[in-house]
C-alpha cells in the first residue's frame, strides 16, 4: 500500500499524515513541484523512517496553483528537467536523514498524461535516469507507460487505486466528476480486496475491469484518508493478505 504525502502542511501539523502511516507500507513524497518544500520533505521522511516505510519521490508538474492536476504543455526536455530536479532534491534530503529512495511515482496530470503519451512517459524515465536507475517506477496497471519504463531499464510496479473509480477502459475517472473519488472506507476496502484477490476493479458503467497490480494507492488528500487507509489495511489483513513495502527486488523477479 502506498500513499501520496508531504503535500498538505496542515496534515503534517495536525498529525493526520503520521496517523496515515500506521496503515501503509510506502510513501510517495511531494518534492517541490506541485507541492512540498525542504521542511515538508524532511518531516515526511523522518516520519516514514519511524514507521519503517519505503520512501519514494512524487514529482509532478511545477504548478502549485492547480496542485499539479492540470495538464501543462511542456516540452519533453522540460519534463525531464523538472522530474530530475525534484527527484534530486528529495534524494539529497533523504540522504541527510539517513534514508534512500526506493521508488518514483509521477503525480496528477503528469501521471495521467503518461498513461496515454509515450513521449511523456519517456521524458519521465529520462529525468529519473539522469539521477539514477536503481529505483522502481510506479505507473497505472495495464497502461503502456509501464512498458516505456521497462524499456528504459527500470523495474516497475503496476498500481491500482482503492480510493478512485475507473472508466471501462481501465483509466481513472476524471476528478471533474463528482463520483471520481471513493470516500466510503468500506467500499475502498472492498475495491482493494477485489484488486488483490480477483484482479478487478468496478468501472462506472457497472462493469468490471481487469487489473494486474502490485501496489495499491490511497491518496493522502482524499477526504477521510486516515479512515480509508485503516479500513483497507484491516480488510486486506483479515483476508490473510500480507502487505509489503515497494522494493528494488522487483527488478530481480521481473514482476510488474
Amino acid at each position: 500500500m502506498n500513499c501520496d504525502m508531504g503535500e498538505l502542511p496542515e496534515a503534517i501539523a495536525d498529525g493526520t499524515q503520521e496517523a496515515l502511516m500506521r496503515s501503509i507500507t510506502s510513501v510517495n513524497v511531494a518534492c517541490g513541484g506541485h507541492a512540498g518544500d525542504e521542511r515538508t520533505m524532511r518531516t515526511t521522511i523522518e516520519q516514514a523512517l519511524r514507521w519503517k516505510l519505503a520512501i519514494g519521490a512524487h514529482p509532478g508538474y511545477p504548478d502549485r496553483a492547480n496542485f499539479g492536476r492540470v495538464e501543462l504543455k511542456l516540452t519533453a526536455e522540460a519534463i525531464a528537467d523538472t522530474v530530475f530536479e525534484q527527484v534530486r532534491a528529495l534524494a539529497e534530503i533523504a540522504a541527510r536523514c539517513g534514508a534512500r529512495l526506493v521508488h518514483v511515482k509521477p503525480h496528477g496530470a503528469l501521471y495521467n498524461q503518461a498513461v496515454h503519451s509515450r513521449e511523456i512517459a519517456e521524458a519521465i524515465a529520462k529525468g529519473v535516469a539522469r539521477w539514477g536507475r536503481d529505483v522502481v517506477l510506479v505507473g497505472l496497471a495495464g497502461s503502456p507507460m509501464l512498458d516505456v519504463f521497462r524499456q528504459a531499464g527500470f523495474a516497475v510496479a503496476a498500481e491500482a487505486f482503492a480510493d478512485r473509480r475507473y472508466e471501462a477502459d481501465g483509466t481513472l475517472r476524471s476528478r471533474k466528476f463528482e463520483d471520481a473519488l471513493i470516500r466510503d472506507p468500506e467500499e475502498a476496502g472492498r475495491q482493494a480486496l477485489n484488486i488483490v484477490e480477483r484482479g478487478v476493479v468496478s468501472a462506472c458503467e457497472g462493469t468490471e475491469v481487469p487489473v494486474d497490480a502490485k501496489t495499491i494507492c490511497i491518496h493522502g488528500d482524499t477526504p477521510g484518508a486516515t479512515k480509508i487507509a485503516a479500513a483497507v489495511a484491516r480488510i486486506l489483513r483479515k483476508a490473510g493478505i500480507t502487505l509489503f513495502a515497494l522494493s528494488g527486488s522487483l527488478r530481480v523477479t521481473g514482476d510488474s
